[in-house]
């Protein structure tokens, strides 16, 4: 089975139609969104509607629950007092900008999706979240320690973690030792379309596939790929531009970050 896992789309329309046409050639079985589908950019409301248009399977970022909720908080751990003040107006300007069916929508998208495996007589839990399976907003960088990354796993009771949030794509696999043996748990950020932050301004998803014969006690039971796909950059940029946001966040689609 090959799955399709997006994420962190933040309003940018030309990211996301870039990604599903990247996605519709990789002839895939099923696909989900990570959530964050809004805020950042102009274009909310179409890129809610092209996921529902598609019957997308999507969990709440914490993006979409502050919007939801028309809060003035998204949940966004700003470090610096500039950058907490150009996060208020984003979301004061999504707020103005995103509808009231588009935000019943937001506020009604599940916290986490759970997909449960049998194979080789093993069970085989696929989790999906924002953040991580604690708190929508909680970061699981890549030079998180293996013991607590793996404790997370283990009491989310996840084979295999996919989650978004903090824009940078990682796939690192966990090895422990249970009652039957060695096992192993595989945690996987799947990057951002609409605003990634390692350097590279070209959307990412990931494809995730799993055979007959996965098992736990295979280090290799799945393959991760990371697919990097080109959007007009450009144009989201020139649209941030054109609005109320800050321009500091063209800047950022234009270099990554």
């Amino acid at each position: 089975m090959r799955i399709a896992l997006f994420s962190d789309i933040h309003a940018n329309l030309p990211a996301l139609e870039a990604c599903l046409n990247s996605i519709d050639e990789q002839d895939v079985d099923a696909i989900y969104c990570l959530g964050d589908l809004v805020g950042y950019n102009v274009w909310p409301n179409e890129v809610v509607n092209e996921i529902r248009r598609r019957g997308i399977p999507t969990i709440a970022g914490n993006y979409d629950e502050g919007i939801g909720l028309m809060s003035d908080e998204c949940g966004c751990a700003y470090k610096t007092d500039p950058e907490k003040d150009m996060g208020k107006i984003s979301i004061s300007y999504t707020n103005h900008l995103v509808k009231p069916k588009e935000r019943n929508y937001l506020r009604t998208l599940p916290s986490h999706i759970r997909v449960e495996f049998k194979l080789n007589k093993d069970q085989m839990n696929l989790l999906l979240v924002h953040g991580s399976p604690r708190k929508i907003n909680e970061y699981l960088f890549e030079d998180r320690e293996e013991k607590s990354l793996m404790r997370i796993l283990e009491d989310a009771d996840a084979d295999i973690l996919c989650f978004g949030h903090t824009h940078k794509p990682y796939y690192r696999v966990l090895p422990a030792i249970e009652s039957e043996g060695q096992n192993y748990r595989h945690a996987i950020n799947i990057g951002s379309v609409g605003k990634p932050k390692d350097a590279d301004p070209r959307g990412c998803y990931v494809i995730l596939t799993l055979n007959p014969e996965s098992s736990k006690l295979d280090k290799n039971a799945i393959d991760v790929e990371f697919v990097r796909f080109e959007y007009d950059v450009e144009k989201a940029a020139k649209a941030v531009e054109d609005s109320p946001l800050p321009n500091e966040f063209a800047d950022m689609l234009r270099r990554g970050f």
